[in-house]
């Protein structure tokens, strides 16, 4: 159950990237092993999705606020 629980969160959470993302600008790539750099995610229009998430209010959210035990984070280099 707590399995299912984080495959419908990283779900979740790939489609608020996907549809809701504003565009992030680092100054260069992070370093194999460092630290990601905090991303702000606008917080879902949708209730169930909030409720989801364990978030709360509108406007925008960081990924550790999730409640969440594991986040995957899937970065695509496209040039």
């Amino acid at each position: 159950m707590k399995r299912m629980l984080i495959y419908h969160l990283v779900a979740i959470t790939i489609f608020v990237l996907t549809f809701n993302a504003r565009p992030v600008v680092a100054k260069s790539p992070p370093k194999k092993g460092g630290v990601m750099p905090e991303i702000n995610l606008p917080v879902p229009k949708d209730q169930g999705h909030r409720n989801y998430l364990g978030l709360s209010g509108e406007g925008l959210f960081k990924i550790p606020q999730t409640k969440a035990e594991v986040v995957i984070i899937e970065i695509f280099s496209m040039y």
